[in-house]
């Protein structure tokens, strides 16, 4: 069970995987974290949909909101 709290740039998960409860929170530096109107009260996304928004890639179409900068 989880529960995903969105705001623009910052992502909250709660967690709970039957043995205790984790909590993750992520601002992302640039970009924005897309998350859809849900009809019903809730909204389920598979794995690849939840690491997709923890990393800022839109999930209904695969594109990065924001390109990662690479340091050399």
């Amino acid at each position: 069970m989880q529960n995903i709290v969105v705001s623009g740039d910052i992502v909250k998960v709660l967690w709970f995987d039957g043995d205790g409860l984790c909590l993750l929170a992520k601002r992302l530096e640039r970009g924005r974290f897309v998350w859809p109107q849900a009809s019903s009260g809730t909204v389920s996304l598979s794995r690849a949909q939840l690491s997709m928004l923890l990393e800022g890639i839109d999930w209904r179409a695969p594109l990065r909101t924001a390109e990662p900068v690479m340091s050399v």
